[in-house]
């Protein structure tokens, strides 16, 4: 017992000297302190989430979609729609800052399968797989009810107008143009084209550049009349759920049971989603056969579109590379020498001194060029593929004999179930009083 004594003051003594010293080097060192006014800038995107928390925004989007989904089509709530995305308005949005977002992880899967080096995390996966297994069995309800930047557009929809179908269908071609350049530039790793350029997250963070901010206000003023504008418009993330959503097994209905032709949901639907019967016209033999004339020019047209797609996209290499930021800097210090020697261009400034030489950024941009030399061919071609498919689907006319909700195209928001008066009156057998001609 007597030995261990001093062995304990000794530590006693030795814990003094260390505080001593740290108070010492305390004082040394003081706490600089700064006198020119400098603020440090808040960051631009949010804090990482610790991974339980990312799990449990799975788990919200899970329930979210799983909801929408019971009360699209087995509830029929359009009221439960609506406050189940003013929900995922608040959640999602605000108190998420738009991030991470089922939309923007379309980079995120791109970017992992294209660069081994990148490692997608499981939450961005699930965020970009769960919609799209939700619309393949019951229509786009993450549309409906899970997506903020659908929400905040739906809740300042006041008087929509109803514009013309080739309209439409022309503007709607415009995401798969954009879904094909945000795969090829997170693919090679040139830019996340869709989070930089969505109009709502510097509305949802409250703070962003002002020109966002003004593109978010305008998408929401122009959507008080024309509904949804990013969404039918830009959304890339919606031309995959369309597309999936055609084939869905259990989709919304406009009506539980026999359809009355009143026309109040085509009138209802802001988003032109609710097809009319296919008329007798289109059934005649002489159509019939016009038809068919054009069904064949058109799938002989796909593999010409494709070819000549691939063929621009590839032409179009050059340009579409300049993204890259290798690529730009290695073309302004070959076009522009003196620039080197610029203190006031950050670009070159930071390139100098990150220690590389000009011949081994010229090399980089070379290999990220031949990249996109294959990536302008896909892209061409993809987007020539589905240009052939779209005019072939012109001439294609199912047998519709009610007014239905065009698949691909609806939203699954339940407007048109609310104003549907068979809906409303289950029970009771509607009748039309039949008049003859007036002798």
């Amino acid at each position: 017992m007597l030995k261990k004594i001093p062995n304990i003051t000794t530590l006693i003594i030795l814990f003094l000297l260390l505080t001593g010293n740290l108070l010492q080097a305390q004082q040394r060192f003081p706490k600089p302190e700064f006198e020119t006014g400098y603020v440090q800038p808040s960051p631009t995107t949010p804090e990482p989430r610790s991974i339980a928390l990312e799990y449990f925004d799975v788990f919200v989007l899970l329930a979210v979609l799983s909801l929408a989904s019971w009360l699209a089509v087995r509830k029929r709530s359009r009221r439960g729609l609506l406050w189940l995305s003013i929900f995922s308005l608040i959640y999602f949005g605000f108190y998420r800052d738009g991030c991470i977002c089922s939309i923007g992880a379309i980079q995120n899967v791109a970017l992992s399968i294209f660069d081994p080096a990148y490692a997608i995390s499981l939450a961005a996966l699930l965020f970009f797989i769960l919609p799209l297994l939700f619309a393949l069995f019951f229509g786009r309800t993450f549309c409906a009810a899970a997506c903020p930047l659908g929400a905040i557009q739906d809740l300042l929809v006041i008087n929509p107008i109803s514009i013309p179908s080739w309209i439409r269908k022309t503007l709607g071609f415009i995401p798969v143009i954009y879904l094909g350049l945000s795969v090829l530039f997170a693919a090679t790793g040139s830019d996340f084209i869709i989070c930089r350029y969505d109009p709502f997250v510097g509305i949802f963070r409250m703070d962003g550049p002002f020109l966002m901010i003004f593109l978010g206000i305008t998408f929401l003023l122009l959507g008080m009349f024309f509904a949804r504008p990013y969404c039918r418009v830009f959304c890339p993330y919606g031309v995959l759920l369309g597309w999936l959503s055609r084939f869905s097994k259990w989709h919304l209905s406009i009506t539980p049971s026999e359809c009355i032709k009143c026309k109040l949901c085509k009138d209802s639907c802001p988003f032109d989603a609710i097809e009319p019967p296919v008329s007798q016209e289109y059934r005649a033999p002489e159509v019939a056969r016009k038809n068919l004339k054009r069904f064949i020019l058109y799938v002989g047209l796909i593999p010409v579109l494709t070819l000549l797609g691939g063929w621009i996209g590839y032409k179009s290499h050059i340009y579409l590379s300049r993204v890259h930021p290798d690529v730009y800097l290695a073309e302004l210090m070959i076009t522009n020498p003196e620039l080197k020697q610029d203190q006031e261009n950050l670009d070159i400034q930071a390139f100098l001194e990150s220690g590389d030489t000009f011949e081994q950024l010229v090399e980089e941009a070379s290999l990220i060029r031949n990249k996109y030399k294959t990536g302008g061919w896909v892209l061409g071609g993809f987007i020539g593929l589905v240009l052939g498919i779209t005019l072939m689907n012109q001439v294609v006319f199912r047998r519709r004999e009610d007014y239905e909700p065009h698949k691909g195209d609806c939203f699954s928001c339940g407007r048109c179930m609310d104003y549907c008066p068979v809906d409303k009156v289950p029970q009771r057998k509607i009748k039309f009083k039949s008049y003859g001609p007036r002798e």
